[in-house]
Formats: C-alpha cells, structure tokens, sequence
C-alpha cells in the first residue's frame, strides 16, 4: 500500500523528523539543490540535505502558502523569514508507485536569500560531517 506521501511530508517538516525521511526517500532518490549546480543522487546525501534544510527553513516563520498536485507530482510553494530576510521558494517533489520520493527539487528567491541559503546550508552541511565527541 502506498503511503500518503504529502501527509508524510508535512508531517516531517513539522516536527523536523529527519528520521521519519528514512520511510518517505526512495533508495535512488535526487536531490537538486539551489546553490549547487549538480543532482544529489541517493537517499543518504538527500537526507543529509534535507536535514538541513529542516534546520535552516522551517522556523517558526515557515509556511507552505500553496499546493499544486498531480498523482505522483507536487509543487508547494514557500514563504519564510530567515535573518531579516524574506525567502519565497518552491520544493517540487516526485514519488513513486509506493509513494517514496524519488526527486526532490528547491527552487528560491530572491537573489539575497539564495546567498543566505547557500551559507546556512553549507553551515550545517559543514558541521554534520563533523566527528562526534
């Protein structure tokens, strides 16, 4: 049975589950991120992504304004306030038969917020490849 894969979506980004990804991202899943030029292929670097950006995006500020919707296709569009700075954005997402995310795609303006992106991103990118204590 597939699962709900918006539902499961949503639920995430509320509560920042990096865990519950593990169920939602397909083994082959690509990441296209705004500040870097080429896919992320696998669920493993898409986790890492997308675990930061549940840290850098979803503030309190955070909320998804719009929704278009096909069977296996959704465009949610964004608005957040990060720094002073207002991002507007869409996450374009694609999944498969069971409903696991095989493409997920984030687009953001305007330019100022895509250079702020690109350093908090690359913060917690950064500090996830540290070793533990």
């Amino acid at each position: 049975m597939a699962i709900d894969t918006l539902a499961v979506w949503h639920q995430i980004a509320r509560d920042r589950d990096v865990a519950g990804l593990d169920g939602l991202l397909a083994d082959h899943c690509v990441f296209h991120s705004p500040v870097v030029h080429t896919p992320q292929v696998g669920k493993a670097v898409t986790t890492q992504y997308l675990a930061a950006a549940l840290q850098v995006f979803f503030n309190e500020s955070f909320v998804y304004t719009r929704e278009l919707t096909s069977d296996d296709h959704a465009i949610l569009e964004f608005q957040v306030e990060i720094n002073g700075i207002t991002v507007n954005g869409v996450d374009m997402l694609t999944w498969d038969h069971s409903g696991q995310i095989i493409d997920f795609k984030v687009m953001v303006r305007p330019l100022k917020a895509v250079r702020l992106i690109h350093e908090n991103m690359g913060k917690m990118l950064a500090a996830q490849q540290q070793p533990s204590s």
